[in-house]
């Protein structure tokens, strides 16, 4: 697979759009953009129409190409040119009815041909990220079809969410591109920087599902539960979330992050990922994360020396806890760049396989 990213902080957006064609060349057959707020519109109708044949999604916030970061400013457009079969389409009504367009997901699959080890499913979605999750996996799980992507992140208060598809704007919805490469295969990654603090496993025996509060563990306060493993008094576990989040255990061994954000009534634990009645949690703690970040970035290596094609996403954060530590260029400049071209985007969730999570980095690498 053959593509090429290209990056304006231009402040006006028909001079970043001018950059971006000056670079791209003709006849891209995909197209992945990010750009900021006020420009969305513009740039989703401009990119369509001047490359009309190319299968076109995109969204607004944070992005980054290795060490140069645009924080909802700019423009970055990442352009599959060649070696590849594309297919972009939209589920609609994540918040109601998001299994009307299963069928299009299954068109658009169909006319692709996948295998499991050469084509992904790449989205970015506004809300509602575990029903979108369940319902977008009972199409791809029929083709072992991996699902990669990130929450719309930055959209500046008071204002609506949307993501983009070929020329488009969609408020909540999914936008997804089926990418398959046509000249070697796509290799997946989730890199977890914590893991369980050393505390006893817990169950989760009161939860309300509509707005992801985690209210008992153990038949007790969530938030006592958690003050007294940690020692932390209630009022600083919000402001802990970057040392020692809540950890969801799916199967065996598989740890997956869920972020509180407010602590509700009575002690609960708000949070950005859904915990289901009976889920095994655990209290996490922030590891090593340079030296995962190293081991991340030598398996990807190894794997992939010369990669066609890279796309990732990061948890806000790991950006905020990154930034915070004056590591976030050295991560995505010097630690990722061994890899090469490492574009990406700032999500408020990541989508990971099966699961939606927080605090997490995922990415799609083709050969």
């Amino acid at each position: 697979m053959k593509s090429k990213t290209v990056v304006s902080g231009k402040g006006n957006c028909q001079d970043a759009l001018s950059e971006v064609y000056s670079q791209i060349g003709a006849d891209p057959v995909g197209i992945i953009f990010c750009c900021e707020y006020d420009w969305l519109e513009e740039v989703s109708s401009a990119l369509k129409k001047r490359y009309p044949a190319a299968q076109v999604i995109g969204t607004a916030g944070i992005f980054y190409l290795n060490a140069d970061i645009h924080d909802n400013k700019g423009l970055m457009v990442t352009a599959i040119t060649s070696e590849a079969a594309v297919e972009a389409g939209v589920i609609k009504h994540l918040s109601t009815a998001p299994l009307c367009d299963v069928r299009k997901l299954d068109a658009s699959i169909r006319k692709i041909s996948p295998s499991s080890d050469n084509t992904i499913c790449f989205e970015f979605c506004t809300n509602d990220e575990e029903v979108m999750v369940s319902t977008v996996n009972m199409v791809l799980s029929n083709k072992k079809i991996p699902l990669i992507g990130g929450s719309v992140f930055a959209t500046p208060q008071g204002k609506t969410s949307y993501v983009s598809v070929n020329g488009k704007l969609y408020a909540n919805s999914c936008a997804y591109m089926l990418i398959k490469n046509l000249n070697g295969k796509v290799h997946t990654y989730r890199e977890n920087i914590y893991a369980p603090a050393g505390g006893p496993a817990h169950r989760a025996t009161k939860v309300n599902l509509k707005n992801k509060e985690l209210i008992e563990l153990d038949h007790r306060s969530a938030a006592d539960v958690y003050s007294q493993e940690t020692g932390l008094d209630r009022s600083k576990i919000v402001d802990n979330v970057l040392q020692q989040p809540l950890g969801r255990l799916v199967g065996d061994d598989e740890v997956y992050i869920s972020s509180m954000y407010e602590i509700g009534s009575g002690g609960s634990l708000i949070n950005y990922k859904r915990i289901n009645l009976n889920d095994t949690m655990y209290i996490l703690k922030l590891q090593d994360y340079k030296e995962i970040n190293r081991n991340t970035a030598a398996t990807i290596h190894s794997d992939v020396p010369n990669p066609g094609l890279v796309l990732s996403v990061n948890c806000i954060y790991r950006y905020l806890l990154f930034s915070q530590e004056g590591y976030i260029k050295t991560f995505l400049g010097d630690v990722m760049g061994t890899v090469g071209a490492f574009p990406g985007y700032v999500g408020g969730g990541e989508q990971y396989q099966n699961q939606h999570v927080n605090q997490t980095m995922v990415c799609a690498v083709f050969e």
